[in-house]
């Protein structure tokens, strides 16, 4: 049968694989080979060939340079090329309409899930927003290690993943305060650059403790030239009088661009506040203006002359000061009712703005005022109100906040993605239904969080919360009824997208095929065949399948049944897959008359060998061009 082998392998790319024929291709005379410690033969790069290749002076590699530097950095540098070997199962009885949502929620370490994420979803998301751990010194970071011994896992307190990835609390104690946090956020922000569109952005909230270190971060990571803000969030309105030196009432929000050249932000809407200074004394036709100084800030003598007002008197600019126009300039500007000299036209004269000429929005401020965007006490009301009073979670962000950063980035008529791999109570999910319902668009969110445990003794547990993920799922279940309640009466309100399918990160869903001779003797055939583990389900195969071709995870999937087999049709018909046994000839006939771009099954599905013989042609005949795969 002509049909290609899918990897499902279910490993991740090597990004050091890929960058590495990058080079070759950018700069074949800085590959080079040398020996290991157990005398092989591997690949190399000569550095000094590589560094002068990118430079126009000549590089003495003993002299000072500036660079950001930390313990591990180089092991931080190598975590974000590794390949890992994961998969996202879905799980359907935790997800909010699972057939027809566009939405992600994914439960699991967020770097590994990052890598799963990289090549189906490389430059397809518009924003990231993350909230990551502070660095306070009782926040949980990262300890990311791949491999661990079960007496380890065993030994060790803290919370972990299903791969023995413990979140320790990194305290000022430990003696690795900045190294810990930067080795935890260095592969991730790697990773996470890559899945950016081209014009797209991040937006990470941090406070004092690491901002500089982020930002030198981000710097090497995005670039410095492609750093667009800091904004500035007035997160408290009251001062805290307990405050030992100043009252902190800020945190900082750094916003990067994948490519600033190709960044575009959208303006703010203009509201009545900014009208206020507009009238029309003169009955203009033009409609309302607002008037303004004709003086310049700096001094220019070829601008100090006379201007003739309308009743015959002329007016000269303040001693030491001149006009902003020329003088043939000022004449055209009063030609065309551009000027005005006040009601009786004695008044110094002042440029027109007519508000019809006026760009139609606010340029943002780098200031995110409480009162706008909302504060911490603000959050923390929502969210006790979405849970009817119970103080679930701590430290969320507002709403508005995640909100306005949305609006400023996002575009209404785009299927935007927004990601958020520090999801938490997954406030950004709430924040894109939110602006949703309020302006018609169609933005998708992927929520991204490590099921953290939740102390024994805090309301979340006692309430039946055991992790962190089944608050956020909660918040956006509860969030989702709020938002279609408050907006029932409003057109196309049913349209609006409030679901989510849940996919938690798991091992492989491929046996281990490497078989050593002592354990022959144990292996039936049936265990060479049926590569797949026994409780993996079909659902399972068909997502691994979409990001092995590419797929969104977010398509639209149909189950149906041909001749009492289960089939599932992704996007109508652009992948078919049916991982049943026992498939005849008239199913494969009925499948390839569907003309699918992909049609998938297991590698022991057909029959017998007479399907198997017709198989090829039975496409030939129907669907030449389908691309027929196997697990």
């Amino acid at each position: 049968m002509n049909k290609e082998r899918l990897k499902l392998s279910s490993e991740t790319i090597n990004k050091a694989d890929e960058n590495y024929k990058k080079l070759i291709e950018l700069f074949p005379n800085a590959i080079t080979e040398t020996i290991d410690e157990n005398g092989n033969t591997i690949r190399a790069i000569n550095k000094d060939i590589l560094m002068q290749e990118i430079n126009c002076k000549v590089i003495d590699g003993n002299k000072e340079r500036y660079e950001f530097t930390w313990p591990g950095k180089k092991q931080a540098m190598l975590l974000a090329n590794i390949p890992i070997d994961n998969v996202l199962r879905p799980c359907k009885e935790d997800s909010v309409n699972f057939d027809s949502t566009e939405n992600l929620y994914i439960e699991g370490d967020n770097l590994k899930v990052l890598k799963v994420l990289q090549e189906t979803y490389l430059g397809k998301i518009k924003m990231i927003y993350i909230d990551p751990p502070y660095n306070t010194g009782n926040d949980f970071v990262y300890k990311d290690r791949f491999k661990k011994s079960m007496k380890e896992f065993k030994e060790e307190d803290g919370n972990y993943d299903e791969d023995g990835n413990r979140l320790v609390e990194n305290k000022k104690t430990n003696g690795h305060f900045h190294t810990d946090w930067l080795n935890m956020m260095y592969p991730r922000l790697k990773v996470a650059r890559d899945l950016l569109t081209d014009d797209g952005v991040i937006f990470i909230s941090i406070d004092d403790n690491e901002v500089d270190s982020l930002k030198k971060l981000c710097n090497e990571i995005f670039g410095e030239d492609n750093f667009i803000t800091q904004l500035i969030w007035e997160k408290s309105f009251a001062p805290k009088n307990d405050a030992k030196y100043f009252s902190t009432n800020h945190e900082y929000i750094l916003c990067y661009s994948k490519y600033k050249i190709k960044f575009n932000r959208n303006l703010l809407p203009r509201e009545d506040k900014h009208n206020k200074g507009y009238s029309n004394l003169d009955n203009d036709s033009r409609g309302v203006w607002s008037s303004g100084t004709m003086l310049a800030t700096t001094y220019n003598e070829k601008y100090v002359f006379s201007i003739s007002r309308p009743n015959g008197t002329i007016v000269y600019p303040p001693e030491g000061r001149c006009w902003r126009y020329s003088s043939s300039k000022i004449e055209e500007l009063k030609n065309d009712n551009r000027i005005w000299f006040g009601k009786d036209g004695t008044n110094v004269p002042r440029i027109k703005r007519f508000l019809s000429e006026v760009q139609d929005g606010i340029v943002p401020i780098t200031i995110l005022k409480n009162e706008i965007v909302g504060n911490t006490q603000n959050a923390t009301n929502i969210l006790k109100s979405i849970f009817e009073n119970k103080q679930i979670f701590d430290f969320s962000k507002p709403v508005d906040l995640i909100k306005i950063l949305l609006y400023l980035v996002t575009n209404i008529g785009n299927d935007d993605i927004v990601l958020d791999f520090f999801s938490g109570s997954a406030t950004t999910a709430h924040a894109v239904i939110q602006l949703n319902a309020e302006d018609g668009g169609n933005r998708k969110f992927i929520m991204v969080q490590i099921p953290e445990l939740c102390n024994e003794k805090t309301e979340a547990y006692k309430n039946g919360y055991k992790n962190i993920c089944e608050i956020g799922k909660e918040r956006i279940r509860r969030a989702g009824a709020k938002v279609l309640e408050d907006n029932k009466d409003k057109d196309g309100i049913e349209n609006l997208d409030i679901g989510f399918r849940v996919l938690k990160l798991d091992s492989s869903n491929m046996k281990d095929v490497k078989i050593s001779p002592n354990e022959i003797d144990n292996v039936t055939l049936d265990d060479l065949i049926n590569n797949i583990k026994e409780d993996r389900t079909d659902l399972d195969l068909l997502f691994q399948v979409m990001l092995e071709l590419d797929i969104l995870l977010s398509s639209k999937i149909e189950e149906k049944q041909i001749n009492n087999k289960k089939v599932f049709y992704v996007e109508e018909n652009y992948l078919i897959a049916c991982f049943e046994d026992d498939l005849d000839e008239e199913i494969v006939r009925k499948i390839a008359k569907e003309k699918p771009y992909y049609f998938v099954m297991k590698n022991n599905s057909i029959k017998d060998d007479v399907v198997a013989t017709n198989f090829d042609q039975i496409f030939k005949d129907y669907s030449p061009e389908t691309q027929r795969k196997e697990l």
